[in-house]
């Protein structure tokens, strides 16, 4: 995803992979609605529509029983174009970007692996096995390991998008620290299943077990994921996978005809102590991995390149300082923190064999999982719901004036500061729209394919949204009003290459200059 948003921007990137060619089983499949919008904007959807499967409704169940479905289409319906959740292989959706870079004439560097990582050298070509540029103070010197020899590629930056093993991260020294699940869980993709509700995404529990079910297209083909007893292990290790599918039907009522991967693992809850390094940086599985409730890992690694990809556009092409880089972190890894800890504490209350979650996933749960269904969606909201699962509420922190600039100028002029010389931004003038990602209006979305600094209008005066964009030199766009959401007709929004909201500013018709946060954000 890095270097195919990097190649959609004209900068210049060399991938590395040890494998030799895009893998090819995955646990990874489910990609969210965030992820899809980035898909569009990078002229990507098509092949991602055509080779995936939607799953459109969530259906919790007790042992043989479903509750009812949350119908995340209806949920999503306000907050994106890509109302539900798509069920895309990770072996597919690396394909799929493989053919992109491909197209581009920038395919990546197969069988090559990460020998050696030295700091404070940058060259002018890459990919070449005897750059000769003068190193500068800054950059990054790789050696690489390949079927024909040794290869050496100096670079400005390096990105450790790697793995769980990372060879980066190691050659950092960057700790990543976290725990390693007490269990063993199976995975089974599956043919011609039967015994789940077709088209959605099933979670079912039982007194001793779990089981996720992820729909992979017609002819009955599931994702199945299981928990495994230490009980039903072979000595091993190894579980039989007659023996999985005896406890699939007997306490699911969940069978399959054949299968065409079937594997077990040991889950793991980590996550790396920092993303950047000087000029390296960490994303994916190589920053955090987690257990796959939720359907959130692949998704959350995407959007950490793309985000990481339009933030080198922005200094290598844009000409921001490298500081502009620091927010990656800054931004990238609270929610990471905030996933590792959720699904760590999720899997483990759904996997605890202690007498009270015994209790609770064996007596409680038939009880209050059919009411729960029905009333829990009217109670937290299904829109809100809908945007934790699509990973469309994720919210970054931008700078106080950014949020509420018109409070901020106030109090910059009177000289009010808090404590460490931060400006407080508070009360009803917060703008609600900055730090999230452009909301869904329509078809606003449509501008972000430039890949550009954009400002945006929503009934605010055309004239002035325009004249603002003139003088900072960026695109502009007007949209009518968004009544319904959180894009207010009384601003004016900078929007980032990424799709992210950055400021707000005041719409009124008197204002001259350009806004104070605008310029602020632009300056990296």
């Amino acid at each position: 995803m890095l270097a195919v948003t990097l190649a959609r921007l004209g900068v210049r990137a060399v991938v590395v992979d040890g494998k030799d060619g895009p893998t090819r089983e995955s646990r990874a499949l489910v990609v969210q609605a965030r992820s899809l919008e980035i898909f569009d904007q990078l002229g990507l959807l098509d092949p991602v529509l055509v080779q995936g499967s939607r799953a459109d409704a969530l259906v919790p169940g007790f042992r043989d029983r479903p509750f009812g479905r949350f119908d995340l289409r209806r949920a999503g319906a306000d907050v994106s174009v890509f109302n539900g959740v798509f069920v895309l292989e990770q072996s597919r959706n690396e394909r799929i970007l493989a053919d992109a870079l491909a197209a581009a004439e920038r395919a990546p560097f197969w069988r090559h692996r990460l020998t050696e990582l030295r700091l404070g050298h940058e060259g002018g070509r890459t990919g070449e096995p005897d750059a000769a540029d003068a190193a500068a103070a800054t950059g990054v010197l790789a050696t690489l390991a390949g079927p024909d020899g040794d290869m050496v590629v100096r670079a400005r930056y390096c990105v450790g998008a790697d793995g769980a093993h990372s060879a980066v991260r190691s050659a950092l020294g960057v700790p990543f620290g976290g725990v390693t699940n007490a269990h063993t869980f199976f995975v089974a993709d599956a043919v011609d299943t039967t015994g789940l509700v077709d088209d959605a995404i099933n979670v079912r529990v039982s007194e001793d077990d779990v089981l996720l079910g992820f729909p992979m297209g017609p002819g009955g083909r599931e994702r199945l994921l299981g928990v495994v007893r230490d009980r039903d292990l072979a000595p091993d290790g190894s579980l039989p996978e007659e023996l999985a599918r005896d406890r699939l039907r007997d306490t699911f009522g969940v069978e399959y005809r054949e299968r065409t991967w079937f594997a077990t693992y040991r889950l793991h809850h980590r996550l790396a102590e920092r993303f950047r390094v000087g000029p390296c940086f960490l994303a994916g599985d190589a920053a955090h991995i987690h257990s796959p409730v939720g359907g959130q890992g692949m998704n959350t690694g995407l959007q950490e390149a793309h985000g990481l990809a339009c933030a080198f556009a922005d200094v290598i092409l844009g000409g921001m300082p490298d500081a502009r880089l620091d927010r990656y972190e800054a931004e990238r890894r609270p929610v990471a923190r905030t996933l590792v800890e959720t699904t760590d504490r999720l899997f483990a209350a759904i996997t605890s064999e202690t007498p009270r979650a015994r209790f609770v996933r064996g007596r409680v749960v038939p009880v209050v999982g059919p009411f729960a269904i029905r009333f829990l969606p009217r109670l937290v909201g299904p829109q809100r719901l809908f945007g934790y699962v699509s990973q469309t509420r994720i919210r970054y922190r931008m700078s106080p004036a950014a949020a509420d600039p018109a409070a901020h100028d106030a109090r910059r002029a009177r000289g009010d500061r808090r404590a460490g010389g931060r400006w407080r931004a508070r009360g009803a003038a917060a703008d609600p729209a900055v730090g999230l990602r452009l909301p869904w209006a329509g078809d606003n979305h449509v501008a972000l394919r430039a890949l550009t600094w954009q400002v945006h209008g929503y009934g605010a005066s055309a004239a002035l949204v325009e004249r603002i964009a003139r003088d900072l030199g960026l695109e502009h766009h007007s949209f009518p009003p968004d009544v319904q959401g959180p894009l207010r007709a009384d601003r004016v929004y900078l929007v980032r290459r990424d799709g992210f909201v950055a400021a707000a500013a005041s719409a009124d018709p008197a204002r001259r200059g350009v806004p104070l946060a605008f310029v602020e954000q632009l300056a990296g």
